[in-house]
């Protein structure tokens, strides 16, 4: 693989060198995500892009929170199809009837509004999508992080529920117009090897070094003519966590046959790279030279082949090992050179197969090819099958596969995410798992380390899945097992199946359909707007290179409260930092006793301190909140709680190295949280305050940058911060104090 360190040109259909005084504005404007761009741009600035959607997606932990987001800004009806589906808290066996309540407003909302509801266990939600709602030229909005759809000439979006409302509401999604990167696909695929070798490849090259974060992955090359639609699906759906903003393929007569065969073939056209498109990086794949990877725990990012691994299992389990116990901070402790046996021998406990990546009808069919005749074993191992979708699971079931599967020793279960965020098939303590999931972050497979369990998950393709365990558990790479090309099966999707059980209410809104609210449902607490001057104290500080997501607020079972505001808040960073939920709330009553005329003494004493240093202050005008500082938050899930949950605790400002991603800060800003850049991490330990002054003001300039000071036990020191650029409604959301006063507003 090679990573080109300069902008490319396209031509005679591969990469070339960029001559001097080429037009980068007009060859940009060639590659086909900008063919897209272009088209769902109102084009009312040069620089920036301020799209509308052709159709929105949300599963049920986030589109509660939307709707009722939505409806608080002023929503009276879907104005373009929102599908609804749920594929996440489908179980109802956790905190009673909440889930299932959910699922009913969901089903409500979808008549009242006009939208499209997918019962639970039907299909995932990126399957769905895929089936019915992808177009060559499409772009599709999803509150969920892996909304990839690119190998199907969509480009999809994934971003919190705030994004999502903004379309609800008739309004654009804002950004600065993003850079493209080629992704030049040559050779063909050994046999053994599938899409999650590939897309761990990527994700090993591209994550640490930022390659393609925030930019467009845009593929091309005549590699892609020997890929099957199902392994560009699954690839694509892997491209998230590159950090990469949205991703965009040619396609060609095998895309074509897609759409045939899902009874949509006006949604097709065929769309090839421009001779002449210029792009600002290119990555140049031979897909022969790829291996069957893993990725040990705990990133997708620490992939390597898994051969390497096999050649010297102490010295890389040692160092997956020692990292994760450094990032539990010693709450509890990884083992994994327990995995290798008297045989010297690396064994995983479970397989599983799964999700939008794993789940699809080829990877099933190629695991059931691997499996046939072997079994699981009756020790330890076990395997579990989830297809991604229940035309998929009928097709299995037509063609064999199913059969195959379950004979060997598998278990199959229905269309669910679970094993992708911690609500299925959770291993037991200290068990290794592998995995064709999406993710294997810290606790995504439902541990608690924080009550002393750990369990750890590698990912790898379902076929070295299916090889470990036809080998009961030794793991193998697939490329071992498997000396001729796969065969790939034709599949007969039943349009039937969704016709019988989908609620499809696009265009039939009904007004007096009354919301069905589940006792958990909640509205969102009182969010105060910005004043003139900020304190805010730090009461968590995180030192960890990235943190996710998961662990600013987990998912798993916790989920299960999102439709409640501050029931969900309670587990705000519960895995990292445990005090963070109690020293947050001390905070907030603070402000509370502020804003009723009595000054707390801690607050007082900090107030005293900046008078003395000759910073004038005026209590009456300035909001006391909480913040934390990490290096960089906000990698993987979309969940715009994770900024909600610190919001209705009161929290008013992050401080950061820099970003994770793009959909992260959007989720602080859209609900009022201020994502401040610093270069100062020393200066904001855990129990300092600081001190912004002027910030309505300077936020309201055309100054991006704020002097402010760090206020500790024995000194202030003056530091100074940025919010990067903002548009103008991101400034007026961070006025208003959430995107919900912002609307209420206007």
């Amino acid at each position: 693989m090679i990573l080109h360190d300069t902008k490319v040109i396209y031509r005679n259909q591969k990469p070339d060198v960029l001559p001097e005084n080429t037009d980068v504005t007009a060859g940009r404007n060639k590659t086909l995500a900008y063919g897209i761009l272009n088209a769902h741009d109102d084009h009312s600035e040069s620089d920036t892009l301020h799209v509308k959607f052709d159709s929105l997606t949300s599963h049920d932990i986030t589109y509660v929170g939307i709707i009722e987001t939505a409806r608080a800004s002023g929503m009276k009806q879907f104005p373009i199809p929102y599908v609804l589906t749920n594929c996440h808290n489908s179980l109802c066996a956790v905190g009673g009837t909440i889930n299932e309540d959910d699922h009913q407003f969901g089903l409500s909302a979808a008549c009242r509004y006009g939208g499209i509801y997918v019962p639970p266990c039907l299909a995932v939600i990126h399957s769905y999508n895929r089936e019915m709602m992808s177009g060559v030229g499409r772009m599709i909005l999803g509150s969920d992080s892996h909304t990839r759809y690119g190998a199907l000439g969509t480009m999809g979006v994934g971003e919190g529920g705030g994004e999502l409302a903004k379309q609800l509401v008739q309004r654009t999604y804002d950004m600065k117009k993003p850079e493209v990167v080629l992704i030049y696909l040559t050779g063909t695929l050994r046999p053994g090897v599938g899409p999650h070798d590939v897309a761990l490849s990527l994700v090993a090259a591209t994550y640490a070094n930022g390659y393609v974060k925030n930019k467009v992955m845009e593929f091309a090359g005549p590699g892609i003519a020997c890929l099957s639609q199902d392994c560009r699906n699954a690839i694509d759906a892997m491209t998230t966590e590159t950090t990469c903003w949205s991703s965009i393929w040619e396609t060609d007569d095998i895309t074509e046959t897609y759409y045939e065969v899902h009874n949509r073939p006006d949604a097709f056209n065929k769309q090839s790279v421009q001779d002449g498109a210029v792009y600002d990086g290119c990555i140049e794949l031979n897909l022969s030279e790829v291996e069957c990877m893993i990725a040990l725990p705990m990133h997708p990012s620490y992939a390597m082949p898994i051969h390497e691994l096999q050649n010297n299992p102490v010295k890389y389990l040692s160092e997956a090992q020692d990292r994760a116990n450094k990032q539990m901070n010693g709450k509890t402790s990884m083992d994994l050179l327990s995995k290798i046996r008297e045989d010297e021998k690396i064994h995983a406990d479970q397989g599983i197969i799964a999700g939008c990546a794993g789940g699809t009808f080829d990877s099933i069919n190629a695991a059931a090819e691997i499996l046939k005749g072997h079994s699981t074993g009756c020790s330890e191992f076990r395997l579990s099958v989830y297809p991604d979708s229940m035309p998929v699971y009928e097709a299995l079931v037509k063609n064999g596969s199913l059969s195959t599967i379950i004979q060997a020793g598998g278990i199959f279960r229905e269309a669910f995410c679970g094993p992708c965020f911690g609500a299925g098939d959770t291993p037991a303590n200290n068990e290794f798992s592998i995995r064709h999931t999406t993710r294997n972050f810290p606790n995504r497979e439902g541990s608690k380390p924080g009550e002393g369990q750990i369990s750890s998950v590698a990912l790898m393709d379902a076929r070295s899945v299916a090889a470990t365990a036809a080998n009961q558990g030794i793991l193998t790479a697939a490329s071992d097992m498997v000396s001729e090309p796969e065969t790939i099966q034709e599949m007969r999707f039943d349009s039937a199946i969704y016709d019988k059980r989908v609620y499809n209410g696009w265009k039939k809104a009904d007004g007096d359909c009354e919301l069905r609210f589940g006792p958990n449902i909640k509205d969102w607490p009182e969010i105060p707007e910005l004043a003139n001057d900020l304190l805010v104290k730090i009461v968590s500080h995180l030192d960890d290179p990235v943190t996710t997501t998961d662990e600013l607020i987990p998912s798993g079972e916790t989920s299960s409260f999102r439709s409640n505001p501050l029931r969900l808040a309670e587990f705000t960073l519960s895995r990292r930092d445990p005090d963070y939920v109690p020293q947050a709330k001390e905070v907030q009553k603070m402000e509370t006793e502020r804003k009723n005329g009595s000054i707390p003494a801690e607050i007082h004493d900090i107030f005293q301190k900046l008078k003395q240093d000759g910073i004038s202050v005026n209590p009456a005008h300035t909001i006391v909140g909480s913040a934390l500082y990490a290096n960089k938050p906000g990698d993987g899930s979309a969940r715009e709680q994770a900024a909600s949950c610190q919001r209705v605790l009161g929290g008013s400002a992050n401080f950061a190295g820099e970003y994770a991603t793009k959909r992260y800060r959007s989720n602080c800003i859209n609900w009022g949280i201020l994502p401040f850049l610093t270069e100062n991490p020393e200066n904001l330990a855990k129990g300092v305050y600081v001190f912004i002054p002027n910030v309505l003001k300077t936020l309201q300039s055309q100054s991006d940058d704020f002097k402010a000071f760090a206020i500790s036990d024995d000194s202030i020191q003056e530091i100074y911060l940025t919010l990067g650029t903002l548009t103008p409604e991101e400034k007026e959301i961070l006025t208003a104090g959430c995107l919900i006063n912002h609307y209420r507003g206007r």
